[in-house]
């Protein structure tokens, strides 16, 4: 029998009865809950990397510059320009964060749990994975078009920290001087870095969560010695690694696009073509990919972790897949 088999086309949308097997309900609320602990989870870790972030962004703005690493890099920056460059963006980074982790977060919890309901429970489980990346797929999608032009702001701030005031100024000065679409004139790579990263990061994580909970002989209702909370840290850290490798090419564009004259002119394409010719292959996989997996494993891991306490402080219970062949 199904898990969802006891709400029937006319149940409340609202407030639908709870389920059978588990008593937990997937409503409007629970949605609202998943999308407000996303957005906070992913504002506070973004906002506690950002000085990491800055110098990732340097590196890959000016290797030759800053070519002596992480740490290297953090003494060029606080030497020439001060601790509080280590700052830069922020508030474009924590508002952008917010608001794209509202619509991902969120957003993975909808469509997953939605499928789910229209294939079955014993089918899902089979599809956890597949369920996984196309529910992440289409979150992300939503979530970047929310975070384009924040995120441009927050990388022109960082490449050029003479160009703004704070995250108002900064609107204001790019809506001059480029208009509206030089808000979104990273929109084609940061959706290339951000759906495969998203769909990767979600897709591991909870792959990497079952195999924790199966070598270990627990579950979600029967935790491990470490907790759910130590699972969620531990399949972030994982997920994240993976991720930010799979999306770091992407993400290296992403910086340089933003940089004022990079790529010459003519459409996005084709300054991302001339960036990409120009910068090389192996570079765009390489520069800063050590410090992207620093803050990336970190930043996933707090996500995950930060996520899951918060929607128990809010009373909800996060979805897990279920298999029908377990014993209850």
């Amino acid at each position: 029998m199904s898990l969802y088999s006891n709400i029937t086309p006319n149940a409340n949308l609202v407030a639908p009865k709870p389920i059978a097997k588990s008593g937990k309900v997937y409503d409007l609320m629970y949605y609202l809950k998943g999308s407000a602990a996303g957005g906070i989870c992913c504002s506070i870790t973004h906002g506690a990397l950002t000085p990491v972030d800055v110098v990732k962004t340097r590196i890959q703005l000016d290797p030759v510059k800053y070519n002596s690493g992480l740490v290297g890099g953090f003494k060029t920056v606080i030497a020439e320009e001060g601790t509080g460059a280590l700052l830069t963006g922020l508030g474009a980074t924590v508002g952008g964060y917010f608001v794209q982790g509202w619509f991902k977060f969120g957003g993975v919890e909808f469509f997953k749990i939605n499928i789910v309901k229209s294939i079955g429970d014993e089918r899902a489980w089979e599809l956890k994975t597949p369920i996984y990346l196309a529910s992440a797929a289409a979150a992300e999608t939503i979530a970047d078009i929310f975070l384009c032009p924040l995120e441009a702001v927050r990388i022109r701030s960082v490449s050029d920290p003479e160009f703004c005031d704070g995250l108002a100024d900064g609107f204001v000065k790019m809506l001059k001087s480029e208009g509206v679409g030089g808000f979104y004139a990273g929109i084609g790579p940061i959706l290339f870095k951000q759906v495969p990263y998203t769909m990767a990061k979600f897709a591991v994580q909870g792959a990497a969560a079952d195999a924790i909970y199966g070598a270990t002989g627990s579950t979600p209702e029967t935790p491990p010695a470490i907790g759910n909370l130590g699972v969620s840290l531990g399949s972030g850290v994982i997920a994240g690694v993976a991720a930010a490798i799979i999306s770091h090419p992407a993400d290296t564009l992403l910086s340089l696009v933003n940089k004022a004259g990079a790529g010459g002119d003519g459409p996005i394409f084709t300054r991302l073509m001339n960036i990409a010719g120009e910068v090389g292959i192996v570079k765009l996989c390489t520069n800063g990919l050590l410090p992207r997996c620093v803050m990336i494993g970190s930043l996933t891991a707090g996500q995950f972790g930060i996520f899951d306490t918060v929607m128990g402080a809010l009373g909800a219970s996060k979805f897990h897949f279920h298999n029908p062949a377990d014993k209850k």
